[in-house]
């Protein structure tokens, strides 16, 4: 799908810099230290199984946490379907989210789905978006 709608005048330049960052947070999906610098000190992330977390230290210690797990072996990709600015310093981002679940099954205790749909909430540091919000609905 690949768009971007507004209402408000933004520039193409944010435009890029926000699909930047969508691609630095899927690199960055196994740096503890890279991902959790990507958002805002007060985010919220609602992950695919459900889990809430409130602020960075807290995404920093369960990301640590499952990286230390069978989770590590499941990484994920991301797709911008559309870019929505509400203001000129919030954009709405929605994308689509796969799994690649390279668990073995004797380390798969849940079976994932295959696909979220996935919304950002981006707002504008200096000349630089920060993820706010991430949250990641299962598709069946």
């Amino acid at each position: 799908m690949d768009t971007t709608n507004s209402t408000l005048p933004t520039s193409d330049a944010d435009e890029q810099k926000i699909r930047e960052l969508v691609a630095r947070s899927q690199e960055a999906q196994t740096d503890p230290d890279a991902l959790p610098a990507l958002h805002t000190a007060n985010l919220v992330i609602v992950n695919l199984a459900g889990r809430r977390l409130f602020g960075r230290e807290a995404f920093a210690s369960a990301m640590a946490e499952a990286l230390s797990s069978p989770l590590k072996d499941i990484r994920t990709s991301l797709e911008v379907d559309d870019i929505r600015f509400t203001t000129p310093d919030v954009a709405v981002v929605s994308l689509t989210k796969t799994v690649h679940d390279e668990r073995s099954e004797a380390e798969g205790t849940s079976e994932l789905p295959s696909v979220g749909a996935m919304t950002y909430v981006l707002t504008r540091q200096g000349d630089d978006w920060r993820i706010a919000l991430a949250q990641t609905t299962p598709v069946r």
